[in-house]
C-alpha cells in the first residue's frame, strides 16, 4: 500500500517547490500521502540492503524528485504450487535479496530492482522497458517491450509503471535528469509489443476496467509544475481521449489514487491545508465522479475503501490532528462520518495500510516509531513499539491479507525487514547477518528547550567508543517546513562520517511534521521564527551537553531547510564553522512576491502573501536569509544548485551568493590583515532536477569541503566511501 497520511504531501511531490524530494520514492515524508499502496522500487543503483526498498515514507512523500523508481499496483498474489524447496518457492525478488545477503554487506550495490505483476516481472534493462517470465527472471530471459531510445531523450529512465488489470497494456512514465517533465507511454502487450500512445507532461496515472472489459487509463496533466486537469483514454479499436475534470483554483494540486482493493479511483484535490476527494466507480468509470465532501478550509482528508465502507483519515474536529473515521460508501458526506480511531496528541501518522480484516497505522510518537494494528471485526487495537534505533518506515506493497511487511531504517543503518502476521498477532524480524553498526554506534533521543519553553526533539548518532565527544566534529541536519519530517532514510555517506568519528544530530524543529499537524502549524506563516529559535536551542543544547563545540560544528539542509540555515547564519554565525546547502530557498520575500513563478500561489499558506498582506511582508523580512545579510563573520558555506531548477530558481541563489560575498569582503576589510575570511562556494550543476540525492559528485564535493574547513584528514573517509559508491 502506500501512506495514508502521506497522500497529501505525496501529491505535493510535484507541487512543493522548495521542499526537497522525498527521496525515498520515498519515498514522499505528508501530511502528504504517497502513491498509496503502490510498489515503488528504485531504478537507480542503491547500496547495501537499500536495494529492495519500495515505497516512500510519508514524510518523504512531499518532494522526492531525485529518486528514480518503479511504481505499480500490486495485483493478486501468485498461486503457489505444491510444496517446494524454499529456493524454488521464492520469487525473483526474494532470490535477489538472498543472493545479496550472502555477500559482504559493504561490498555490493544494487543493479536493477524488479516489479512483479501477475506471472511476469517488469523492469528497466539498460534503456528498455522489458518483461520477463517470473521464474526465468534470473536467467535474463526477457522480451523488450519498448526501447526508451525511441523517445529521443537524453538518458531517459522509468519513473513508475502501471499495468492494466488484464495485462493487455502497460503504462510507464519516462523522465530524464534534465527536467521534471514526464512522458507517459502506453505499450500494448501482444505477441509483438507496440507503443500504442504517448502523452506528454503526465503526473499521476491509473488503470480501471469498465463494464465492457475495456481498459481505461486515467491520468493528470501537469504544466509549469501545476497539475489541474484529469483525462481518461482508451486504446485499440475504440480509441478515445477526453478531459473530464479541471481544477480552477491555481493553489490546488490534483493527484489520482486507486484504492487498495481497486474499487474506487479517487481524484484528490489539495493544497497545504485543505483537501477534497471525488470518487470514480471502478465498475463504472464513465459515470460522473461523486464528491465525498466539499473542501472546507483547514480540513484535510484522505480515503480508503473496504467492504462498501470508506475509511477516512482526517483532521476534522478537535484536536486538529489526524483521526480515522468511516462511513458507508453510498453516504460519503462529512455528516455521516463516524469516529473510528483517534491518535494520541503529538503523533505523526506516517502511513496507513488496509487489509481484509485489519487496518495498520504506522505512527511516530515522542520521536519513536510504532505500529498500531486495528482488528476490523472486533475493533481491537494492538500497539507495537518498534526498535529504538529505527528512524523511518519503508512500506512494502503487499496483497497477502495475512501479512503486513515493512522495513525500518535510519540514516546510518540500511533497511531491515519486518513482517506482522495477523494470525499469530506477532511481529517477525528478518534474521540473518546483523549489521555491525548496531554494536559500534549509539542513537540518542534528546530534547532542547526553545525560547518559549517548547521541547524540541533531536536524534543523535555517534560511535560507541568515542572519547571526549566535545572534540569531535558535529554535522547538524534541519528542515522545518511544509509539515514534512526531516528525512531519516539511510545514506551511506552519513554512515561513513559516523565511522570516522563524527556526531550526527537531526533537529526536528517546528514547521516540520514530526509531532503532528500542530507542530507544522506552529512553524509556518507568522510563526516561522519558532523554527529558527528551535534550531538555535538544539545546537546550544548539544554543545552544553558535551557534543562538539562551535569550531567543529557544521550544518546542512536542502530546499526549504535553507531558510532556517540562512537565517541562523545571519543571527548566530558564531555557533557554526561550516555549512552545506543544496538547492536552498534563500530569497523568500522576492520569490513570494513574484506570482509568475510556477509555485508561488501554492506556497502562500506556508510562507504568507507579502504582496497583499503587509503583516506577512514585514514578518518575512525578519527572517528571510537574503534580506538579512550583513557585514559580519559568517561560517564557510558550500551551495549546490541546479541550473534549470524550476522549484528554487537559480537566479535567487546566485543573488544570495553574490550579496553574501560582498558582505564577507566588506567585513574582511574592517578586520584588517591576518583575518581569515570564510569560503563561499557556489557549485552549479547541470540538469533540471530540484535535488539529486545520489549524486556522487555532489556527495564527494560536500564532504571534501567539510573536512577542509575543519582541518581534518579525509583519507580514511574517501577510502570508506568507495565501499558504498562507485566513482
Amino acid at each position: 500500500m502506500q501512506q495514508k497520511a502521506q497522500l497529501f504531501l505525496r501529491a505535493f511531490k510535484y507541487g512543493i517547490p522548495r521542499l526537497g524530494k522525498c527521496m525515498q520514492k520515498q519515498n514522499l515524508n505528508h501530511c502528504p500521502f504517497a502513491d498509496h499502496y503502490y510498489n515503488r522500487i528504485k531504478l537507480r543503483k542503491y547500496h547495501l540492503n537499500e536495494c529492495l526498498q519500495s515505497k516512500p515514507k510519508i514524510s518523504e512523500l512531499a518532494r522526492n524528485i531525485p529518486r528514480r523508481s518503479f511504481s505499480r499496483k500490486d495485483n493478486l498474489p501468485i498461486k503457489q504450487e505444491n510444496e517446494k524447496s524454499p529456493s524454488e518457492n521464492m520469487d525473483a525478488f526474494e532470490k535477489v535479496r538472498t543472493k545479496l545477503e550472502t555477500q559482504p554487506q559493504e561490498e555490493y550495490e544494487i543493479i536493477n530492482a524488479e516489479v512483479k505483476h501477475g506471472g511476469f516481472v517488469y523492469y528497466q534493462e539498460g534503456c528498455c522497458l522489458v518483461r520477463s517470465k517470473d521464474e526465468e527472471a534470473d536467467n535474463e530471459n526477457y522480451e523488450v517491450l519498448f526501447n526508451l531510445e525511441e523517445l529521443k531523450l537524453d538518458q531517459p529512465f522509468i519513473d513508475c509503471i502501471r499495468v492494466a488489470p488484464d495485462e493487455k497494456y502497460v503504462a510507464a512514465k519516462i523522465r530524464t535528469e534534465d527536467s521534471e517533465a514526464s512522458t507517459c507511454i502506453v505499450v500494448k502487450l501482444s505477441d509483438q509489443p507496440v507503443m500504442e500512445a504517448s502523452f506528454p507532461n503526465v503526473s499521476s496515472f491509473e488503470w480501471v476496467k469498465d463494464e465492457e472489459d475495456e481498459d481505461v487509463l486515467f491520468y493528470t496533466f501537469q504544466r509549469n509544475l501545476r497539475c489541474h486537469d484529469v483525462y481518461r483514454a482508451t486504446f485499440g479499436d475504440n480509441k478515445r481521449n477526453e478531459r473530464f475534470y479541471t481544477e480552477k483554483d491555481p493553489s490546488y494540486f490534483v493527484f489520482l489514487y486507486l484504492t487498495k482493493d481497486s474499487r474506487f479511483l479517487t481524484i484528490n484535490i489539495m493544497n497545504k491545508t485543505t483537501s477534497e476527494v471525488w470518487l470514480i466507480d471502478g465498475l463504472s468509470p464513465w459515470d460522473p465522479p461523486v464528491l465525498i465532501q466539499k473542501r472546507i478550509h483547514g480540513v484535510l482528508y484522505y480515503v480508503e475503501h473496504r467492504d462498501d465502507e470508506l475509511y477516512i483519515l482526517t483532521n476534522v474536529g478537535e484536536p486538529t490532528e489526524f483521526k480515522l473515521m468511516r462511513t458507508a460508501a453510498d453516504t460519503p458526506a462529512i455528516m455521516n462520518w463516524d469516529l473510528f480511531f483517534t491518535m494520541k496528541r503529538n503523533t505523526k501518522v506516517v502511513d496507513l495500510d488496509m487489509f481484509k480484516d485489519h487496518c495498520v497505522l504506522f505512527l511516530k510518537h515522542s520521536n519513536l516509531l510504532y505500529v498500531n494494528v486495528i482488528g476490523l471485526a472486533d475493533d481491537s487495537v494492538r500497539s507495537l513499539k518498534l526498535p529504538p534505533w529505527a528512524c523511518g518506515f519503508i512500506m512494502d506493497t503487499n496483497s497477502d491479507p495475512k501479512n503486513c511487511p515493512f522495513q525500518l531504517c535510519s540514516p546510518i543503518r540500511p533497511p531491515k525487514y519486518y513482517t506482522y502476521k495477523f494470525a499469530e498477532g506477532k511481529l517477525f524480524e528478518e534474521t540473518g547477518h546483523e549489521d555491525p553498526i548496531t554494536k559500534t554506534s549509539r542513537v540518542l533521543r534528546l530534547e532542547a528547550k526553545s525560547k518559549d519553553g517548547k521541547l524540541v526533539p533531536m536524534t543523535v548518532f555517534h560511535k560507541t567508543d568515542s572519547e571526549d565527544l566535545q572534540q569531535k566534529p558535529l554535522l547538524v541536519h534541519v528542515y522545518g517546513a511544509y509539515g514534512m519530517d526531516l528525512k531519516m532514510n539511510f545514506r551511506p555517506e552519513r554512515r561513513v562520517l559516523v565511522d570516522d568519528g563524527w556526531i550526527l544530530a537531526y533537529c526536528h524543529v517546528r514547521g516540520g511534521g514530526e509531532l503532528g499537524l500542530q507542530w507544522h502549524a506552529d512553524g509556518r506563516l507568522t510563526k516561522k521564527l519558532n523554527g529558527l529559535a528551535d534550531l538555535e536551542a538544539c545546537i546550544k543544547t548539544l554543545h552544553s551537553q558535551g557534543f562538539s563545540q562551535p569550531s567543529l560544528t557544521t550544518l546542512t539542509a536542502f530546499s526549504a531547510g535553507g531558510v532556517l540555515v540562512g537565517a541562523l547564519c545571519n543571527s548566530d554565525p558564531e555557533l557554526l564553522r561550516a555549512v552545506t546547502l543544496e538547492a536552498p530557498f534563500m530569497d523568500v520575500l522576492n520569490t513570494m512576491m513574484d506570482t509568475t513563478l510556477p509555485l508561488t500561489l501554492e506556497e502562500l499558506e506556508e510562507w504568507g502573501n507579502p504582496s497583499s498582506d503587509e503583516k506577512h511582508k514585514n514578518y518575512i523580512k525578519r527572517y528571510c536569509p537574503y534580506q538579512n545579510i550583513k557585514p559580519q563573520h559568517y561560517p564557510s558555506i558550500h551551495i549546490t544548485a541546479y541550473e534549470n531548477d524550476e522549484r528554487v530558481p537559480l537566479k535567487g541563489i546566485i543573488n544570495y551568493t553574490e550579496k553574501l560575498k560582498e558582505a564577507v569582503a566588506e567585513h574582511a576589510k574592517d578586520m584588517g590583515e591576518g583575518y581569515q575570511a570564510p569560503n563561499i562556494i557556489l557549485d552549479i550543476q547541470p540538469g533540471g532536477n530540484h535535488v539529486i540525492e545520489d549524486s556522487h559528485k555532489k556527495i564527494t564535493a560536500q564532504i571534501k569541503f567539510l573536512y577542509e574547513e575543519l582541518g581534518l584528514d579525509s583519507t580514511r573517509v574517501f577510502e570508506d566511501l568507495k565501499k558504498y559508491l562507485k566513482f
